[in-house]
């Protein structure tokens, strides 16, 4: 969790997380100078996080939070600035792009901007085929105090925005997956969440929905975002959009199904 206040357009960025980025992320120490507040929120973390984020100046909310909606909203609660940017564990905000925030906020009305996602596979910059359940382009990370609010849900949670609308030009660094190993695996995790999600709001989807979304979420990924244009890295965002929606169903259908009976 980011915190920044208008009256001094400063941008903090925290130092926690960060397991399995290709380059070193910046630590709390070097963001601290810039910033007005740096909130670090951990849920159930058990290693050195809490202390050496504490040593550095952030101040530290530790929970055990079942739904991200209500980790999240602990965090935003817990920052005191008029203005705060979220940025996630695998989430780099760059000098350039807290120049720019420092910029825009101070003569901004409440609201919330949208800021621009550079997108990540290892090291190589993946600018294409986003957005069909595996990352996005961009999202509001920033926005002033009461501006936002996230809803209920295990995986990709709703949420509420007020206010006016801005873009930002310059991007949050995001290294999404480590590789196509570690994509498939946060697939697989997320799928179960999502499918956790449908048997208990009652909402499991039918194989034929399903199976309509396997062809036009590849089509969203591969051809709508121009996913071909980053040759195998287009082709395994497609896929991973391809079987998202398959997954969630089985899944959910399996587990929502009754009991066979015994035979007397």
């Amino acid at each position: 969790m980011v915190d920044a206040r208008a009256s001094d357009a400063r941008l903090s960025c925290p130092g926690s997380g960060g397991a399995g980025r290709p380059w070193r992320s910046p630590t709390i120490g070097e963001w601290r100078a810039p910033a007005d507040e740096i909130v670090v929120l951990l849920d159930r973390s058990t290693d050195r996080t809490a202390e050496l984020a504490r040593e550095r100046g952030a101040r530290v909310v530790e929970g055990d939070w079942t739904l991200e909606a209500e980790r999240r909203n602990a965090g935003i609660a817990a920052c005191a600035g008029e203005w705060i940017l979220e940025v996630d564990a695998d989430e780099w905000a760059t000098p350039a792009l807290g120049q720019e925030i420092r910029a825009a906020i101070a003569r901004a009305k409440p609201g919330h901007f949208i800021v621009p996602m550079a997108n990540h596979i290892g090291r190589h910059l993946v600018r294409h085929g986003w957005g069909a359940y595996n990352g996005v382009a961009a999202k509001p990370s920033l926005f002033a105090r009461g501006m936002k609010r996230w809803g209920r849900g295990r995986v990709h949670p709703q949420i509420s925005l007020e206010g006016e609308r801005h873009l930002l030009k310059e991007p949050l660094l995001h290294f999404v997956y480590r590789d196509v190993h570690d994509m498939i695996a946060r697939l697989n995790r997320y799928t179960d969440l999502a499918a956790l999600d449908a048997v208990e709001t009652g909402s499991v989807p039918t194989l034929r929905a399903s199976l309509r979304r396997m062809a036009s979420r590849a089509w969203k990924s591969y051809v709508a975002r121009r996913g071909y244009r980053e040759g195998v890295y287009g082709v395994a965002l497609a896929l991973y959009s391809a079987l998202y929606p398959i997954l969630v169903h089985l899944k959910a259908a399996i587990s929502a199904a009754p009991a066979p009976t015994p035979p007397r």
